[in-house]
């Protein structure tokens, strides 16, 4: 089997990646990890271990984590179609702890002990090598469980885990609700697996968009159409692909949550009437603005007096938008100028129409999430 590090030269020799120095480090990383999971890697391993009274040191793990755009999941596929042992795993990190929350479910209904390791002895069972797409954690429940979850699963029984994200170990759940109880998992992944940066200047995922426009109207199939392809360019999975785009629900804080359509390595659909058409407030906006780097908004109409409402709210969810550096893709009935002619705060929502205009712009689709 061809080892990571000698394929990804073989894509830098064909002219299909250039030159960057962060993916070579990461890919010689990632082809040393893939040698020790192909020899064994454990040491002391089985009946040796035993007689010397110690477990088995599970293979050290990798986390990789940047901006968009840097070639993180480009460098897991190349990991995970090189390695060659019939115990690994590739999921989304979202989908992974779904099925954790119904296996959990399910060792409670059978009044089992310690249902949150037997999970983990239960996923053990089946894999040796667990890859995850995209780990970020918006979710309260899932943050108090991580460490009770992935301390078994690593320290016990040797499961080596290969994730990517956007943020760097210690900012995962920043600001989250009782974050205290996710903690420990910080500082197992700061113990346990080895810490990647691929934070450099370049968004090649952004270079996949190839001029695509960001603001299409009128809705419609054909816009409908453009920010399906962008979804498809930025996630590599078309939205209706339900087999690998999740749905799911976004944690608000305070037993609060929001019903997520489509969501896929950092990228979100909504539709306007979800996000502006219920209740929502400028906290709301800012969870979503945190947890995803490309919100796609379909079928924003234009708005009038009897829509103030609705317009003050799309004027926060615009705001905590562009303070994150979010990028937004959209349809919509008319141009950002008309979307708002006449109303109460009409005159205000000219500062709207420029934040719209401006999120449209090369330098700002550029910026990285997040990035002031």
């Amino acid at each position: 089997m061809t080892g990571v590090l000698a394929r990804y030269e073989e894509l830098l020799d064909a002219g299909e990646l250039r030159e960057d120095a962060d993916q070579h480090a990461a890919a010689v990383e990632l082809d040393r990890l893939q040698s020790a999971l192909e020899s064994g890697g454990d040491k002391p391993s089985g009946l040796l271990a035993k007689l010397r009274g110690r477990k088995a040191e599970p293979v050290r793990g990798i986390y990789m984590w940047g901006g968009v755009g840097r070639g993180k999941s480009m460098l897991m596929d190349l990991f995970y179609e090189c390695l060659d042992i019939e115990k690994k795993r590739r999921v989304h990190f979202h989908a992974f702890m779904l099925e954790v929350d119904a296996m959990i479910a399910q060792e409670r209904k059978a009044k089992a002990e310690g249902p949150v390791r037997r999970v983990a002895a239960r996923i053990a069972e089946e894999v040796r090598c667990l890859a995850f797409d995209e780990m970020v954690v918006n979710n309260t429940a899932d943050a108090a469980i991580m460490a009770r979850l992935f301390t078994p699963l690593i320290e016990d029984h040797g499961v080596t885990i290969v994730t990517t994200s956007n943020r760097p170990p210690h900012d995962l759940y920043k600001d989250g609700l009782n974050r205290s109880l996710f903690l420990p998992f910080i500082e197992l992944v700061e113990r346990k697996l080895d810490t990647l940066s691929l934070n450099g200047p370049t968004d090649y995922r952004m270079e996949r968009l190839g001029g695509l426009d960001s603001w299409h109207t009128p809705v419609g199939d054909a816009a409908t159409e453009q920010v399906r392809e962008a979804f498809f360019r930025l996630t590599d999975y078309a939205p209706e692909d339900a087999e690998h785009v999740p749905s799911g629900e976004l944690d608000l804080g305070g037993g609060r949550s929001l019903h997520v359509p489509k969501s896929l390595k950092g990228v979100a659909v909504f539709s306007f009437k979800r996000l502006c058409g219920e209740n929502r407030g400028a906290a709301d906006y800012l969870a979503i603005a945190r947890a995803y780097h490309t919100v796609i908004v379909v079928a924003i109409p234009v708005l009038g007096p009897e829509n103030r409402n609705e317009a003050i709210r799309f004027t926060k969810l615009i705001d905590a938008l562009y303070e994150n550096k979010v990028k937004l893709f959209a349809t919509a009935a008319a141009d950002p100028e008309a979307l708002y002619p006449s109303g109460d705060g009409s005159f205000e929502f000219e500062r709207t129409v420029s934040r719209l205009r401006e999120m449209q712009s090369a330098d700002y689709m550029a910026s990285g999430h997040g990035v002031a």
